[in-house]
């Protein structure tokens, strides 16, 4: 059970109500950390913009999603692991794929830039930046404005994760995976 009460709409102040219902309306979650970013209006807000940023930058899909496969299942973080799968295997990522991620193997990437991608990613979450020989061959593959993006997915994510590790977030029933 998620440990932080969760504000059913009519706990929310005037502020709170109107950001959640437009979220709803776009689409957008409003579920795991969010139960934590909605108390802030204006950092659900953000969280909201920056989401949809990384979703439409010039990232591919898989790119973006190996990368936070990658920072969720380093945070162990159950409820963004739990929607992360489905939106990965909405991108073309593998179950096989995914299921290397969470057993924390090798997902035998072919892809350059996808390989490249897990490699930043890892490299930032395990030895806290990247090495003058990482971040050169990710420059010359991604170019500085989508290294920047991918940068920017990894530290991201690396919110989300601990946010909904914070507050216990609990996982949907109907969730496609579970962290192993």
């Amino acid at each position: 059970m998620t440990r932080m009460r969760i504000l059913g709409r009519d706990d929310m102040n005037d502020e709170q109500g109107a950001l959640y219902d437009q979220i709803g309306e776009e689409g957008g979650p409003r579920a795991g950390p969010y139960w934590a970013y909605i108390r802030h209006p204006s950092l659900m807000r953000l969280c909201q913009d920056v989401g949809n940023w990384f979703r439409g930058s010039a990232l591919s899909g898989r790119e973006r999603q190996i990368s936070v496969l990658t920072v969720v299942r380093f945070w162990d973080a159950k409820y963004p692991w739990a929607v992360q799968v489905r939106a990965s295997l909405g991108a073309g990522v593998g179950q096989a794929e995914i299921d290397a991620i969470n057993e924390r193997r090798d997902p035998g990437l072919t892809d350059p830039r996808e390989k490249m991608a897990m490699e930043v990613t890892t490299q930032l979450l395990n030895a806290h930046r990247l090495t003058d020989e990482t971040y050169a061959a990710a420059e010359e593959l991604f170019g500085e404005g989508d290294l920047v993006a991918l940068i920017g997915v990894a530290g991201y994510f690396g919110m989300v994760a601990t946010t909904a590790n914070a507050i216990d977030a609990t996982p949907p029933d109907d969730a496609p995976a579970r962290l192993v």
